[in-house]
């Protein structure tokens, strides 16, 4: 064994990222198996709260106690104890039952506020009331559920769907993003003069690609600090579910074209189950094109998570009077979790729809999904729980943050606007009807 090797094999079993990828392939081929078929969930209610949970109370605590086995596993290899994760994964997953609960109610799901938001709320109501528990905190890796998360979205992301619309979705999704992280950085530290580049790449990916999936990723790529994450996150959410509400209702007050509406939501809105929703108000088709136009966005994760990582070693953290940092460092900063990403979508697309069909991985997805948002939801209560308010309001900077989003936003919905109505308009491409 040669030193250099020793190295990479202890990363393999104590780095998040790479834990991130294990467990992901692991829940991919415990779907692809057929061994899970169906994953807990709370049912929709209205005015009686036991509907959501009748039948559900064994299935939740299956699916909790499986959790807490396969999470404590990289818990233990990244240094932390087993007894102190099981301990605090519990009421974790608790407060996120909690949050997909309040998300289940039928009036509050028709508004459009989903489990993301509640973990949210939920985790900053406890770390900021009475506190966040010192024995729940060993149980708090925002950052390994999210990876995780997006390893099982990758299975998502298939090139046969990609490729239905073809040159028009490439139009909108990938010439207006690098424009507007671009605009967004240059304005956030020119402009508005926000002393942490940190803050404003993280704020500038999740406004142009896909939120917080993209906000991680991002974080990871630069270090940066968890309340400039928090902060970008919380503004991203909030504003996710404003957007997801108005923008299908002002489509339809100016009679705008549903094809060119779906493009555009799908181009903007920054969470993929919030296109869904708003585009699915246009109609079938407007619903697939805003749907299919944010796949293609979220394919921009990885890339973007490079770019940024090659520019943070060779730019921002670069001094006069440093060496000329290595091509190493460049992969020592780049997340390793995207190579997770990247590999379930070329699995599922290029092995299992050809050899399963489509129908098959659809179903194969569906599982893969629900996984997904339950790790998500997590992820959303540890940053919660992780997060107080004195600490966020070090990151307020006199409120050039929320400028820098609302600026950034109101440029893409007008980018992506012009974007999608020559692309999907009949002006560059044929109309897709």
């Amino acid at each position: 064994m040669t030193d250099n090797a020793q190295p990479t094999r202890s990363a393999l079993l104590t780095s998040e990222d790479w834990w991130a990828i294990w467990i992901g392939a692991f829940l991919i081929a415990l779907t692809v198996a057929g061994l899970v078929t169906g994953v807990a969930g709370l049912g929709q209610w209205t005015a009686n709260p036991v509907d959501a949970i009748d039948g559900r109370l064994f299935p939740l605590a299956v699916l909790g106690i499986g959790f807490a086995l396969m999470t404590a596993i990289p818990a233990v290899f990244m240094g932390g104890s087993l007894v102190l994760h099981q301990a605090g994964f519990i009421p974790l997953f608790l407060l996120a039952v909690v949050a997909y609960f309040l998300a289940n109610q039928t009036g509050i799901r028709a508004a459009g506020v989903g489990y993301a938001f509640w973990a949210l709320l939920l985790g900053l109501i406890v770390s900021n009331s009475v506190g966040t528990p010192g024995w729940i905190k060993p149980a708090l890796r925002s950052e390994f559920f999210i990876k995780t998360g997006l390893v099982l979205l990758g299975a998502e992301i298939l090139f046969n769907r990609i490729l239905n619309l073809g040159p028009p979705g490439l139009f909108v999704a990938w010439l207006v993003t690098p424009v507007v992280i671009f605009f967004m950085y240059r304005f956030g530290i020119r402009v508005l003069k926000i002393n942490s580049p940190s803050l404003v790449i993280i704020i500038a990916t999740a406004t142009s690609v896909c939120g917080v999936s993209a906000a991680i990723a991002t974080a990871a790529a630069v270090r940066a600090k968890k309340d400039e994450l928090t902060l970008a996150v919380g503004m991203t959410l909030i504003f996710t579910v404003a957007m997801m509400v108005l923008m299908p209702l002002a489509i339809d007050a100016i009679g705008m074209d549903p094809i060119v509406g779906g493009a555009w939501i799908g181009g903007t809105i920054d969470a993929t189950g919030a296109v869904v929703a708003a585009g699915a108000i246009l109609g079938e088709q407007a619903g697939q094109v805003a749907a299919i136009v944010k796949m293609i966005q979220n394919i921009l994760i990885g890339l973007v998570a490079f770019l940024v990582a090659v520019y943070w070693v060779t730019n921002v953290e670069k001094s006069d009077e440093a060496a000329r940092p290595a091509a190493t460092e460049i992969w020592t900063r780049f997340p390793k979790f995207i190579l997770g990403f990247v590999g379930a979508s070329l699995f599922f697309s290029f092995v299992l729809v050809p050899t399963m069909g489509d129908e098959a991985v659809n179903n194969i997805i569906d599982v893969t999904s629900d996984f997904r948002g339950w790790l998500f939801c997590l992820a959303f209560v540890s940053i919660g729980l992780e997060s107080n308010f004195r600490a966020l309001a070090s990151q307020i900077q006199g409120g050039r943050p929320l400028a820098l989003y609302l600026v950034g936003q109101t440029f893409n919905l007008v980018l992506t606007l012009i974007a999608a109505y020559l692309a999907f308009g009949g002006m560059l491409f044929d109309p897709i009807r």
